[in-house]
């Protein structure tokens, strides 16, 4: 059967700068991103336990940073840059 969802117009196509993105990071397992997340807060908690909070918090923002890039990912490599 078709696919009736219509593909994406020319306007809102990739730039090559996105594609050539996606392209390296399709080569990364996507347990990277979740690993670099649970990495982050690890780093956090020791900075918190150490007493530098002002690192701490620095360091903890980086998680949901990570978990978002590893969807991304994931769905990019799962739909294409083009049916994302």
């Amino acid at each position: 059967m078709n696919d009736p969802r219509p593909g994406p117009r020319e306007e809102h196509r990739e730039g090559p700068v996105a594609r050539s993105i996606e392209q390296q990071t399709a080569k990364l397992p996507s347990d990277t991103f979740l690993w670099a997340a649970l990495g982050s807060i690890g780093i956090s908690l020791f900075f918190q336990v150490s007493g530098d909070e002002r690192k701490a918090n620095f360091v903890g923002h980086w998680a949901p940073t990570f978990l978002l890039l590893g969807l991304y990912d994931k769905l990019v490599k799962l739909h294409g840059s083009e049916g994302v």
